[in-house]
């Protein structure tokens, strides 16, 4: 371990960082459904909660390493595995504690084992493996973009198929979501996730130096930023303009982006490391184009979704979830977009967009009822630092190569 992330696990073990959520909603001792315990370590938060069939969350726990991870910039993977390491057990612990369920009351432990970071994912199913062994539990292996995915179900009476948009800081697709674990992939982020871009453009704008966002994470301090600022007044070249396919790419912004911040300290006379006067501007107009990508590629799923008959042509759904679902200024595209075309929007509420047990034990539960993935045993489970989510179609979503109406004609402008 390096000596970044020494210094930075000593000031965790001094108390400056890390936080723990639980909460229950247990009311009772009576037992009439099935119950879960699902586990979550994919990146940087430590969850875990009881839930059972009817969709009631018996009790719930999170440590979460945010403020870890401001203070380096980014999330180092050997910090956030000692992280977990430190705290699963506390984690569970409180979890169970709040639910007032014993390990022996469980019908099975669902965790999360792909993909994520290989780290992290090593510590959730490791711990999961030994409680499973010693209490001999059945144990369901859970794929941490299917589980997003599958919230809305817990939160809203939702029947299969609906279209789903997953935008966060480690992911980026869509998928026609048809039953518990049959996904096609539309497409996906062929680089880099959204999120990913916007902490990167905040750090590269040392808005943690800003006044208003000292305490704020990357892609919160730009959408803060962004709501007093002018995105007229800076233009980004769109990505893949070119391709008529359901793929994203974040990257190639990022860069646009980055030249156009040296550029303007350059004409501020300023270093790298102080703050623009424009930054709010910049902050916009980055939010801004990275929503237009998103509303585009989504607006050509919803399409191809309709015209190839893979989604009722009435009163079709899509479900947005992941961190950066939260962005209102995002979700305010989104809504236009689908009220624009008939389609119902649904969000989980944002606790339940980042990452979090509540979501591995809902997946469990469904997989569960399914028949699906319930495993006795798990000799031969493996952590899956990359995994596809379904059957990718998006050769055919390339090959229909349908056009998007201009945006303008929609009024998805968030205004």
């Amino acid at each position: 371990m390096n000596s970044v992330a020494k210094s930075v696990l000593q000031s965790v073990k001094r108390g400056r960082a890390a936080w723990l959520r639980h909460s229950s909603a247990h009311s009772g001792k009576q037992r009439s459904h099935r119950l879960v315990l699902g586990i979550e370590t994919s990146c940087d938060d430590t969850g875990a909660a009881v839930v059972d069939e009817a969709g009631r969350v018996l009790g719930e726990a999170l440590h979460c390493q945010k403020e870890v991870h401001l203070q380096t910039g980014g999330i180092i993977p050997v910090v956030a595995q000692q992280l977990h390491r430190e705290n699963i057990e506390r984690v569970v612990e409180e979890a169970l504690r709040a639910s007032g369920v014993s390990v022996a009351e469980l019908a099975a432990v669902a965790t999360t084992v792909k993909p994520g970071l290989a780290l992290s994912l090593g510590v959730g199913l490791h711990y999961s493996q030994s409680l499973v062994s010693r209490h001999q539990k059945p144990f369901i292996p859970i794929h941490h973009m299917e589980a997003h995915a599958l919230t809305i179900r817990l939160t809203h009476h939702l029947e299969f198929p609906f279209l789903v948009l997953l935008i966060s800081g480690g992911h980026c697709l869509l998928a026609v979501a048809q039953g518990v674990s049959d996904f096609l992939l539309l497409g996906q982020s062929i680089d880099i996730a959204p999120g990913d871009m916007l902490d990167k453009v905040a750090r590269r704008l040392s808005l943690r130096k800003h006044p208003e966002c000292h305490s704020m994470a990357g892609g919160k301090a730009i959408e803060h930023l962004a709501q007093t600022g002018n995105q007229e007044l800076l233009t980004f070249r769109l990505p893949m303009q070119q391709y008529r396919n359901c793929d994203f790419s974040f990257s190639g912004l990022q860069n646009l982006v980055s030249n156009a911040i040296r550029q303007k300290e350059k004409e501020e006379g300023i270093q790298e490391g102080e703050i623009l006067s424009c930054v709010k501007d910049v902050a916009a107009a980055v939010q801004h184009a990275v929503a237009v990508h998103i509303i585009q590629r989504t607006y050509r799923a919803m399409l191809f979704c309709i015209k190839n008959s893979l989604l009722p042509s009435k009163n079709a759904t899509l479900v947005v979830s992941g961190g950066v679902a939260s962005n209102q200024y995002i979700r305010k595209a989104l809504q236009n977009l689908t009220d624009a075309n008939d389609f119902a929007l649904l969000c989980p509420p944002p606790r339940l967009c980042t990452d979090n047990g509540v979501m591995i034990a809902w997946n469990g539960i469904e997989r569960l009822r399914a028949g699906l993935g319930v495993l006795q045993s798990t000799a031969g489970i493996r952590y899956q630092p990359r995994a596809p989510l379904g059957i990718d179609i998006s050769k055919r979503v390339e090959e229909d190569s349908i056009k998007v109406p201009r945006l303008k004609k929609i009024r998805w402008l968030a205004s």
